[in-house]
């Protein structure tokens, strides 16, 4: 009789987990997804390709939830977006948010969805996995000037900057991000979002965020990535204490930028280089969201100098190669 009961129960519970597994499927919009070119995982799978989750996956954690590296059938590398046990209605709004953001952009340099889960109570996101870090400029102009409706990132800063393995940049991490209509040049925020150092000072103090947002927080990625020091540093500088974002400021129009610079980063053959991209940061950094550039221009002035330092380096070695070529005769 004992084990009639505890069989019925087995079969109750199977019975009502896959139910409630499609009632979430049809709940988060598993048939208008199916029309997408995105892969629907099952629960099962995106839980044995993180291992149940491990800690030893842990890519990083936010305010959102976790992210996860994991191995799906086929052998891709992918990166699994799992939020934490929230209020429900919060979690899947976010949840909502980031997938009309990310659904709404298809560009290189954007890190791209591959796939989602709809059996959970909240979706997981699959995003592309990606391994390293560095710059954004391309991407930026893209979904500030190209994307329809413009994009707003809301939270550019290292960490979601990212490099494959083709040294190709991915920006991640749309949690944050807003879409402006075209008519409109900013929305006003109920509350601050972002991340200290890479905030733009103007919206900290009017509530605005605007394109222009996404424009400081590039430069200050930029200051972090030629001095090695996070935009919440300090510096002491004749026994006074200075910020990072202000001491790169103020070395740049004294020209004493090499004080500053970190030569793991970027050697002193490059200086020229480093000085024009630091030329370009501080505009970036006005505290005047109107005086900034925009990133289409940045992305242009960037594209540029890194021609033309390209072009150098390529007339160097063709007249190595003649000198070599002459001694040989």
């Amino acid at each position: 009789m004992a084990f009639f009961f505890i069989t019925i129960s087995a079969l109750v519970f199977v019975t009502w987990r896959r139910r409630s597994k499609q009632k979430n499927f049809r709940r988060n919009g598993g048939e208008l997804l199916k029309h997408h070119r995105v892969q629907i995982f099952t629960e099962v799978e995106l839980a044995k390709a993180t291992n149940n989750y491990n800690d030893s996956n842990k890519l990083g954690e936010g305010g959102f939830g976790s992210v996860y590296r994991a191995r799906v059938a086929g052998g891709t590398m992918v990166a699994v977006k799992k939020p934490k046990d929230l209020h429900k209605s919060l979690v899947k709004g976010d949840f909502q948010h980031e997938l009309e953001i990310v659904m709404q952009i298809n560009h290189k340099n954007v890190v791209r969805l591959h796939g989602i889960c709809l059996e959970t109570r909240i979706p997981l996101l699959v995003y592309e996995y990606i391994s390293n870090a560095t710059e954004v400029a391309i991407a930026l102009a893209y979904m500030h000037s190209c994307a329809e409706p413009p994009i707003i990132h809301g939270d550019i800063k290292s960490v979601n900057i990212l490099l494959d393995q083709n040294h190709s940049v991915k920006v991640s991490d749309f949690g944050t991000s807003v879409l402006i209509s075209p008519e409109h040049s900013h929305i006003i925020a109920t509350e601050i979002q972002g991340t200290l150092g890479y905030i733009d000072p103007e919206y900290l103090t009017t509530g605005m965020l605007t394109i222009k947002s996404d424009v400081y927080s590039f430069g200050a990625v930029v200051v972090e990535l030629l001095t090695g020091k996070k935009p919440t540093s300090f510096i002491t500088k004749s026994g006074e204490s200075i910020n990072i974002i202000h001491y790169f400021i103020s070395s740049v129009k004294d020209k004493t930028l090499s004080d500053v610079i970190n030569f793991e980063v970027a050697s002193e053959d490059e200086m020229e280089r480093v000085g024009l991209a630091a030329e370009i940061a501080t505009k970036c950094l006005d505290q005047s969201g109107a005086k900034r550039p925009v990133m289409m221009e940045v992305a242009e002035q960037l594209t540029r100098i890194n021609q033309e330092h390209n072009n150098s380096v390529e007339e160097e070695n063709k007249e190595t190669e003649s000198e070599v070529d002459k001694e040989n005769l």
